[in-house]
């Protein structure tokens, strides 16, 4: 009699494999929504790269979530782990009653010692069922956690959505400044251009079209030989007559043009590819050339003319008209250019 109601005790339903599953499968859910919200925190952190300052701090923010979020799915693996090996303890275990259920069905004698290794199971369940419920408690806090961190993306999210809306009305504001300021400068580049060709025109005109001094491009050209003495910097009688006429139309040119168009007449000496000794007074052609646009400036400026609206610069043998090595070349390289343009 006995020994028929200790069967019919073991026949009964076990509800313990089927409540490991369903804890396996939340846990398996739980894993999913931690997908999802890596990818989703991933795309939003692609959508906030390149934002100012505000951004930035925003990305500090999720970067700190992040963090958070990894010591998260830490502890949820160590939890896991943790199910994993409670899963192990209970097959062991049920593999362990089978064996003693077979001990009673052979024998009476061995019915205490398997009474015993009962009670022992039995304990050992009941601790696992407690670490088991300690799992679900972290488990419980863990969506906790993820719900608050769900919250917090919400928020940046709206901040980035404000923050892009003030960066478009910026950007059409920039766009349209912009579209003002191009429009301006084309005015100021016509109202200068106007002012160069009529400066030339008067040039022409003072300068009487002399074979020496020409006009090439936007420039007007002074053979050296008209203002200088070869390898010197000192500007000659003949000079200093052409530049004084030079000067009387520069200042014309002053009082016409008006005092919002930023201008300047560039004053560029150029020589030709013949080196100096170095013994003289200027140990290269760059020295040379510069001291040559100089000279011009400064005379210029005894003449009345704004040094303000004046640039001296030396270019060397480096920038030629025409390529060659005769006499004529170099020649026509060694020159005086004047350019009238913005500064």
């Amino acid at each position: 009699m006995a020994l028929a109601r200790r069967r019919r005790g073991n026949s009964q339903v076990d509800y313990w494999p089927g409540f490991v599953d369903a804890l396996s499968t939340l846990l398996l859910a739980i894993m999913f929504l931690l997908s999802v919200f890596v990818l989703a925190q991933f795309l939003l952190s692609q959508e906030i790269t390149g934002k100012d300052a505000v951004l930035n701090r925003l990305n500090a923010q999720i970067n700190e979530l992040t963090s958070l979020l990894a010591l998260e799915r830490s502890d949820r693996q160590d939890i896991e782990d943790q199910l994993l090996s409670l899963q192990s303890s209970l097959q062991t275990n049920e593999a362990e009653r089978s064996r003693l259920q077979q001990l009673l069905a052979g024998g009476a004698g061995a019915a205490q010692e398997a009474n015993e290794r009962a009670g022992l199971l039995s304990e050992e369940l009941d601790d696992e069922k407690q670490i088991s419920q300690r799992a679900l408690s972290q488990v419980e806090l863990l969506n906790q956690q993820i719900s608050a961190l769900r919250k917090q993306i919400s928020a940046l999210e709206s901040a980035l959505d404000i923050s892009e809306k003030r960066d478009d009305a910026a950007n059409a504001k920039i766009a349209d400044l912009g579209k003002r300021l191009n429009v301006a400068l084309a005015q100021r580049v016509q109202e200068l251009n106007r002012y160069r060709s009529d400066f030339f025109g008067r040039l022409r005109e003072i300068l009487s079209d002399r074979e020496n001094i020409r006009i090439v491009g936007d420039r007007f050209v002074f053979q050296s030989e008209v203002l200088f003495s070869s390898g010197g910097s000192e500007i000659n009688d003949a000079g200093r007559t052409e530049m004084a006429k030079l000067a009387d139309a520069i200042k014309q040119l002053e009082a016409e043009i008006p005092e919002e168009i930023n201008w300047v007449l560039r004053v560029d000496g150029h020589t030709d590819d013949v080196p100096l000794s170095g013994n003289g007074r200027y140990r290269d052609n760059w020295e040379l050339s510069s001291a040559r646009a100089t000279s011009v400036v400064k005379f210029l400026i005894t003449q009345g003319v704004t040094p303000r609206r004046l640039v001296a610069a030396g270019f060397g043998e480096f920038q030629p008209l025409v390529e060659g090595d005769t006499d004529s070349v170099r020649s026509r390289n060694r020159r005086i250019e004047l350019k009238l343009t913005e500064r």
